[in-house]
């Protein structure tokens, strides 16, 4: 089931596409001086993807909540966009709480639940995504596009982000096949190990996404890091030899040219504690493309691992009990 919602990807950001250009948008009667998106796991990496792509374009801040509370900076100059698939995520419900009165620019997205119906009864601007896909983190797609439509329907980033996530698609299309054998090839290399993520600051959101992916989809646990920053503390870590762990670099061609030296820097001391390293490299021409590249080819190791690993890649037991135990209290 996992990995035909995953082959689905490329369609589904085209379907995004289709949806955002004819989702209404109304202009705030206030000047919006920053943005805040609140949002959780599947339904709120979106944002962190949005960020890094439109922040060499955008005029205001760009921020990303996850969590129950929210800054005390909203306020009538704020455009605040809800993120949960389902409608219905507990914690971007309470966020809402605490904002609906606050004079800010509400901007729903989700696929149906109890912030699509506050949205109609309140009057607020919402784009509605179909709700029928079984698990939210297969719906980057959605959450993501709508978010870059709401932001250039609001007049704060052009149509460039917008074109790069079709030209993304088509990408994704053409390399399916050849995306999935090198994942097949990276599953089996990471089978029985515990991963480790590195990429460069400008694609953090790209490692979390594969992060939480493995988390999810094949039950295992790992862990990420960006350079420079892990350059000023993780690696002086790394002191054991340890065979159990891989470590995998997202890498670019074009990469800051300190970023690719740091890299080579760190390759060749972590070759020294474990001999598993595997080096990933972008397709594409723009930041868009790579990173679209990258969720896909992630997603795709995430399944093939789900199934050396003998896990089934749909399950999410553990989070429906806590859930179920959240509900008691």
């Amino acid at each position: 089931m996992m990995d035909s919602l995953i082959q689905r990807f490329p369609e589904q950001l085209n379907e995004a596409l289709e949806i955002g250009a004819k989702a209404t948008i109304n202009a705030h009667d206030k000047a919006i001086n920053k943005v805040y998106v609140a949002g959780l796991g599947g339904s709120g990496i979106g944002a962190n993807f949005v960020a890094e792509f439109i922040r060499d374009e955008c005029p205001i801040p760009y921020l990303v909540g996850k969590g129950y509370s929210v800054p005390h900076y909203i306020d009538e100059n704020t455009l605040v966009i809800l993120s949960s698939y389902s409608g219905n995520t507990e914690e971007t419900l309470e966020a809402f709480g605490h904002i609906k009165d606050s004079g800010a620019k509400i901007v729903v997205i989700s696929g149906g639940g109890k912030l699509i119906a506050a949205a109609k009864e309140l009057g607020l601007d919402y784009i509605q995504v179909p709700g029928d896909w079984p698990s939210p983190r297969a719906c980057l797609g959605y959450s993501l596009v709508q978010q870059l439509f709401v932001m250039h329907k609001l007049g704060f980033i052009s149509t460039a982000t917008i074109d790069s996530i079709r030209s993304s698609a088509n990408l994704l299309q053409f390399d399916q096949e050849e995306i999935q054998e090198q994942a097949k090839g990276i599953a089996v290399k990471l089978n029985n190990k515990i991963p480790i993520i590195y990429t460069t600051d400008r694609m953090e959101a790209v490692a979390v996404r594969f992060r939480q992916q493995v988390n999810e989809n094949s039950k295992m646990l790992g862990w990420h890091h960006v350079i420079p920053e892990m350059n000023h503390n993780e690696l002086v870590g790394w002191t054991d030899k340890n065979e159990d762990l891989v470590v995998i670099y997202f890498r670019n061609k074009d990469d800051y040219k300190r970023n690719q030296v740091r890299m080579d820097i760190n390759k060749e001391i972590i070759s020294k504690y474990t001999p598993n390293i595997i080096e990933l490299w972008s397709k594409g021409k723009t930041l868009v493309e790579k990173a679209m590249y990258f969720v896909h080819l992630g997603d795709w190791v995430s399944w093939y691992l789900a199934e050396l690993h003998g896990a089934d890649a749909l399950e999410v037991n553990v989070i429906d009990y806590l859930k179920g135990e959240l509900a008691k209290v």
